[in-house]
This record gives C-alpha cells, structure tokens and sequence, in this order.
C-alpha cells in the first residue's frame, strides 16, 4: 500500500456519521477538511484529541475548515461518544473500514498496524485536505492533548 503524502489526490469516500447521515469528500470541496482518523471511541488518547478539535472548532471553522472524525467504531458508539463529550463535528462510522483502507490507516505498514488492524482499529493519523480534494498536510503522530494547535498551525 502507497502511503499518502501531500500533494495526493485525497480518496473519495461516503460513510455513515454519527447522527446516521451519509457524508462524501466532496461534500466538503470549497474548504478545508481536517479527517482524523483514531484507535477507538472513548479511551484516553481519542478522547484528549477529540477534546482538544472540540475546544478549538470554531477557531478552526474560522480558518476555513471542517473536521470529522473517523474510525471503525459504529454510529451508536459514535453516539455515546459525542454526547458524553460534547463533540461539536461529526464522526464516520468507518465499520467496514473502506475508508480506512483507502488512506491506510487500517491495515498499513508496521507490526504495531497490523496488530490494530486484527482487532479493527485505526492507527491515530490526521490529513488536511485542502479546497480542491488534495491532501495539504499529513500529521502522522498527532499530540493528542494539543491536536488542535497542531492542526491550527497547519490551516
């Protein structure tokens, strides 16, 4: 599997969110999109990243920019989720892990891929896809705690 890189046309994709709408990439032509894929609803690391996008969402809308979540998670845990935290951006049930296939963040290079992919998770990686559909920037080992700040730096 090639790994996506900037530049990249990002792959397409339409999956189910978190309140059981169907959502596609080109949805979100015309701005920013920050896809951020993560392990698993709900534990510590997901939950410090997806707090850290939910505090500084309307400074990242401010620039542009849109944010969904994604993992392989389905729509009740989604739910469960983004009510207990006050999620304010949508999460992608990824169950059947397309679209994480597509970007490989499922199944990718690495012992440590592997094991997650026997068990159906993601690995944590961020791409921000710019107005056009092409991946601008990819954060590879997001700092959970501070996500935001490194997303916010990247717009």
């Amino acid at each position: 599997m090639t790994k996506l890189k900037p530049g990249d046309l990002a792959p397409d994709f339409t999956s189910k969110t978190t309140d059981g709408s169907t959502v596609s990439l080109k949805d979100y032509r015309g701005k920013k999109l920050i896809l951020y894929f993560y392990p698993k609803d709900d534990t510590p690391g997901c939950t410090a990243q997806a707090c850290s996008l939910r505090d500084a969402n309307k400074d990242i809308v401010a620039k542009g920019a849109a944010v969904l979540g994604v993992s392989t998670q389905d729509e009740s845990s989604h739910q469960k989720f983004t009510s207990k935290y006050q999620l304010n951006f949508p999460l992608l049930a990824d169950t059947d892990r397309a679209v994480g296939k597509a970007y490989g963040t499922v199944g990718g290079g690495g012992l440590l891929s592997a094991a997650k992919a026997m068990v159906g998770m993601a690995d944590r990686v961020t791409f921000i896809i710019d107005e056009r559909g092409y991946i601008a920037h990819v954060i590879d080992s997001p700092n959970t705690k501070n996500h935001a700040e490194e997303v916010l730096a990247l717009l």
